[in-house]
């Protein structure tokens, strides 16, 4: 499995990497391209990729990955990445708690990794993830209420005072995140 893994996240990091490389509008070419690139390499795995968090996990992984190597700052983008790889991942049969928890662990974890601000990428994240859950018709309230658990979650296992500066930007910077978080305390 581990190996299936490990070749989801490299041909996605080559693949977004070809396919934003020098496109002058971002934005709008990282959404397609993410999905695009998720169903692509779900169907050249087979079944196996369709069960847990770690395929969209990888999915992030690799593609924060290509932006590294493209100089392109992560903030910008973490919004289309985490739209395109729950959308693809949901398309090819992961589930959109798995989808969700997935992505928008491993993009803190990622923030962490390349030194980014990770309260920024942790809202962009959790927004992302709404709004892909949004375009493929799921449960945009449990959406929020799994992203929000998963940013935490992520933050608190990087230690020190991440979880404390990402739960006040989440609450300051996603609708429906303050109801969560009140939610969680009782």
């Amino acid at each position: 499995m581990s190996n299936i893994i490990s070749k989801v996240a490299k041909g996605v990091k080559g693949g977004l990497k070809g396919a934003i490389d020098g496109s002058a509008d971002l934005g709008s070419s990282v959404v397609g391209s993410v999905k695009n690139l998720v169903v692509n390499t779900a169907k050249g795995a087979g079944e196996l990729v369709v069960k847990g968090i770690q395929v969209p996990a990888s999915i992030v992984q690799g593609a924060f990955e290509s932006l590294g190597e493209i100089g392109s700052s992560s903030i910008k983008l973490v919004k289309g990445i985490i739209d395109g790889a729950v959308q693809g991942a949901m398309e090819t049969g992961v589930s959109q708690e798995d989808a969700v928890k997935g992505t928008v662990s491993q993009a803190v974890h990622s923030a962490k990794e390349m030194g980014g601000d990770i309260a920024a990428i942790a809202v962009e994240a959790v927004k992302g993830s709404i709004s892909a859950v949004k375009q493929v018709g799921g449960d945009t309230v449990d959406a929020t209420k799994i992203s929000v658990i998963a940013a935490l979650e992520a933050a608190e296992s990087i230690g020190g005072e991440t979880a404390d500066t990402v739960k006040k930007a989440v609450s300051q910077g996603v609708e429906g995140a303050k109801g969560v978080l009140d939610e969680i305390k009782k």
